[in-house]
């Protein structure tokens, strides 16, 4: 059985001894029930913020014809409402479906455990997009080590730094390795199984850094995360525009788009210089195909094997090309 597919309760279990604290507080009132959507209220901000209307519309399909079969998990409000904690998908796709009920269960959590208990779960998706697994890794470091945003960024980068720059004999390394907010950082990694802190902090964290463009490819599943880095290399945004579209459009490979970027980085004069000598081999070629149109070398037998050789090798770059 896979993490996913534990109760929730059983999910949160290893954050539980990884922080000394209830991730899921048992108290009486966890109740398996039925809610009306109309009781059901969405949080003011949630980790997931893209959802496939694709996938959304099959799933709608499949609650029409199986139902709901993992019920959303919810926690009581003032009066007779509720606050989803997690399952917003589901919940959409029983809109589409038109249901006006669905099943819960109904837990008693503060502000505190509900935000940890939506990362968590969030994390657990198979179609986690980079940028919401790296905010979602960090808003969880956030919670543990008690810092701010841009105080855990900066611990992280400052990790990093000591460890590329200095031995494990060096003592700022010892100070900076052997704090308790070092200790919290690699628990969480090693829990999460999904990479180690050196990882996250030199190929993720730099793509929040990303230009919008490029952030909402990544959000829509549109795009590797490798090809974004790429392509933020470019500076103009109308010629990154360009290579998006390009990349998404036709699939462009990374070595295909490492060689666009190479091209764009070129300084006006050498793309200028590239682009007489284009024109140059362009102009030559016509030339030349004009005067072999109306040359007797046809008639040749020699010179036909010579040409069909140079005709193969023009085949052959185009091909390639």
């Amino acid at each position: 059985m896979s993490k996913k597919d534990l109760p929730y309760t059983e999910i949160k279990k290893p954050v539980n001894l990884l922080f000394g604290g209830q991730i899921v507080t048992e108290t009486p009132k966890q109740l398996n029930a039925t809610l009306s959507i109309a009781q059901i209220k969405l949080p003011p901000s949630q980790p997931r913020r893209y959802f496939d209307s694709t996938k959304l519309e099959e799933l709608s399909r499949s609650i029409t014809k199986l139902g709901i079969i993992e019920p959303l998990l919810v926690r009581p409000l003032v009066g007779n409402e509720y606050e989803l904690v997690a399952g917003e998908r589901r919940l959409r796709a029983a809109q589409i479906a038109g249901l006006t009920e669905v099943p819960v269960f109904i837990r008693e959590m503060d502000d505190s455990i509900t935000t940890q208990v939506r990362l968590v779960e969030n994390l657990q998706r198979e179609d986690l997009n980079p940028i919401e697994e790296t905010e979602g890794i960090l808003e969880l470091l956030v919670l543990h080590l008690d810092l701010t945003w841009d105080e855990t960024v900066s611990y992280l980068n400052k990790m990093r730094n000591v460890c590329d720059r200095y031995d494990e004999e060096s003592e700022l390394r010892h100070n900076v390795m052997s704090q308790p907010q070092t200790q919290i950082i690699e628990d969480l990694f090693s829990w999460l199984g999904k990479m180690n802190w050196q990882s996250f902090v030199k190929n993720r964290l730099p793509l929040l850094n990303l230009p919008d463009d490029l952030l909402s490819a990544l959000r829509s599943g549109q795009l590797e995360y490798t090809k974004a880095q790429a392509i933020s290399k470019i500076k103009s945004e109308a010629e990154r525009m360009t290579l998006l579209n390009d990349t998404i459009h036709n699939n462009l490979s990374l070595a295909q788009i490492n060689q666009q970027v190479k091209t764009l980085k070129k300084s006006p004069e050498q793309q200028e210089e590239n682009l007489n000598q284009q024109q140059s081999l362009q102009l030559r070629y016509k030339e030349v195909s004009s005067r072999l149109q109306k040359s007797p070398i046809w008639e040749n037998p020699k010179k036909q094997k010579s040409l069909e050789k140079l005709l193969a090798q023009i085949e052959a770059l185009i091909e390639n090309s």
